[in-house]
C-alpha cells in the first residue's frame, strides 16, 4: 500500500487525526483515517501470586474500570522502561527492584498508530503515590491472580492493554 496524500484534520495536546489517501496493491484507491498518539508503557506489578491494579474513571467509555498502571510521557521523557517505572510509582507508590520487558504491542492498529511496551515489575516496595490531577479519583489495590481472571470474566477489567499484557505474562514472553 502506498500513501498518495496525507492531511492532518485535527490536533490537540494528546493526539492528532489525519486522512490518508492510499493506493492499494490491486491499483484501487482508498482513504484511511488514522489517529496518531504517542506510545505508552504498561507495568505489571506482580507480587506474592497477584497483581497491583489501579481503578479510575475513563471518560470515553463513561465508567470506572480496573487496569495495570500505564501511561505516556507528558513533559518529561526517557526510555519506555523509565516510563513504566515512573507510571508504577506515580499511580501506586510502588518501586520495583526489577523491571523486565515482556513485549511491544499496538493498542488498536486498525486505525491508530499508538504502540505500548509491557514490563513485568517485581521486587516491589510500597511508597506513596504521586498522582497527577487527572488521576485524583484513582484507587489501587492488590488482588490475587484468580481474582484477576474472575474480574476479566465479569467485566470489571475491560482494558484491552491490560488483558493483552496479562497474556504476555502468562505465556512467559521475555524479550531479552
Amino acid at each position: 500500500m502506498r500513501t498518495l496524500a496525507s492531511e492532518e484534520v485535527y490536533r490537540n495536546h494528546w493526539m492528532s487525526v489525519r486522512e490518508d489517501r492510499v493506493m492499494r496493491a490491486d491499483g484501487t484507491q482508498g482513504m484511511y483515517g488514522v489517529v496518531d498518539k504517542p506510545g505508552f508503557a504498561l507495568a505489571i506489578p506482580y507480587d506474592n501470586g497477584g497483581f497491583w491494579l489501579v481503578e479510575q474513571y475513563r471518560y470515553p467509555v463513561r465508567r470506572r474500570a480496573w487496569e495495570f498502571p500505564q501511561g505516556s510521557w507528558d513533559a518529561a521523557s526517557g526510555t519506555p522502561q523509565d516510563l513504566a517505572r515512573a507510571e508504577l510509582a506515580e499511580e501506586t507508590g510502588l518501586v520495583a527492584s526489577r523491571v523486565e520487558h515482556l513485549g511491544h504491542l499496538y493498542a488498536a492498529y486498525g486505525f491508530c498508530s499508538q504502540g505500548f511496551d509491557v514490563y513485568l515489575a517485581t521486587g516491589l516496595v510500597q511508597g506513596a503515590p504521586a498522582r497527577e490531577a487527572t488521576e485524583s479519583d484513582m484507587e489501587h489495590r492488590f488482588i490475587d491472580e484468580g481474582q484477576f481472571i474472575a474480574w476479566i470474566q465479569s467485566g470489571q477489567i475491560i482494558d484491552a492493554a491490560s488483558v493483552a499484557a496479562y497474556s504476555l505474562f502468562r505465556l512467559g514472553c521475555r524479550s531479552g
